[in-house]
């Protein structure tokens, strides 16, 4: 007979290494396991427009307009931010640098990546004050400034942001 734990150390193998693909290493650098984005949008933005296929399609900048005709703009997090790496793998299916192969291309041919902005808040602000404009943020960060369009359920999304800025931690 063999011993109890040798015998589910292959399981436990296994279990641990979908674990460290799903992302739960970020624990260790101070980040929520998982959480919910928010896709939000400027009130006058239709819907439909920034959910599934639409959404990647408008920040790759290949949806310029929605279904009313109104101008559609994308605003993005920096590169670097934890947000933004969730969003771009969750929506783009690749991390934010290696996008930049796709936006020296797409630059040749007129079109400029989304404009990038520094934090949560300035998210909420740009949209909010940008008609067309689509962003996204922590959930928690959401306030009533913006329409809340989808809900994406990622990794890796970090929790400070929200617990530490009164402003966004509004009720």
């Amino acid at each position: 007979m063999r011993h109890p734990v040798l015998s589910r150390l292959p399981r436990t193998l296994a279990q641990l290494a979908v674990l460290l693909a799903l992302g739960v290493t970020g624990i260790a650098r101070g980040l929520a396991a998982d959480g919910t984005l928010a896709i939000v949008a400027h009130a006058d933005v239709t819907p439909a427009s920034a959910r599934g296929r639409n959404l990647a399609d408008l920040f790759r900048r290949k949806l310029l307009v929605d279904a009313r005709g109104n101008r559609l703009v994308p605003v993005n997090l920096p590169g670097s931010d934890p947000v933004r790496r969730a969003f771009s793998l969750a929506v783009l299916g690749l991390p934010p640098e290696e996008m930049e192969s796709y936006w020296n291309e797409r630059y040749f041919h007129g079109v400029s990546p989304p404009p990038v902005v520094a934090s949560a808040e300035a998210v909420l602000r740009f949209v909010a004050a940008t008609p067309g404009a689509v962003g996204y943020v922590p959930r928690c960060a959401v306030d009533a400034r913006v329409v809340v369009v989808a809900e994406i359920a990622v990794s890796g999304v970090p929790d400070a942001p929200c617990a530490a800025d009164p402003v966004t931690a509004l009720p």
